[in-house]
């Protein structure tokens, strides 16, 4: 019998990757947003602040994030709004937003690999950035956000 090597890489992709999967559907969809928020309510810094706003519409709050994200790792189209306005008079910054992407990164690396979960590490980055400099904009300006 004959030794079988592995390639290193594909020892290293295996194992990065054993246990979890590609996100394909919506059911990896609410999978990985019901850790992500589980997470969220457990963290010291940004769980008070999230349970201050949502308050006792979890499930709510918990679909409207199932149609963000299909929306936009899926491509079908079941958002509909504007994700920045709930968010506009909040009073948070860097820390928070830093907590809240470290939360996500470590839901999506425990459950997901291949290109979507990379994408939703992407968009997250791309969307804290975004919020948090437009938070700080009306923070420092005292102006009323348009919502």
């Amino acid at each position: 019998m004959d030794l079988i090597l592995f390639d290193t890489i594909s020892f290293n992709e295996l194992e990065m990757t054993e246990g979890k999967k590609e996100i394909t559907t919506i059911g990896d969809i609410r999978l990985l947003v019901d850790q992500f928020y589980t997470r969220i309510r457990e963290d010291q810094l940004v769980g008070p602040v999230f349970d201050a706003v949502i308050r006792d519409q979890w499930p709510r709050h918990l679909e409207k994030m199932y149609t963000f994200w299909e929306t936009v790792l899926l491509g079908n189209h079941t958002y509909f709004g504007s994700p920045f306005p709930p968010h506009a008079k909040l009073l948070i910054g860097a820390q928070h937003f830093n907590t809240w992407l470290k939360l996500w990164y470590e839901t999506l690396d425990a459950y997901f690999y291949g290109p979507l979960a990379e994408e939703a590490k992407w968009r997250a980055d791309k969307m804290a950035a975004m919020f948090l400099s437009k938070i700080e904009y009306y923070q420092g300006t005292g102006k009323t956000p348009l919502i």
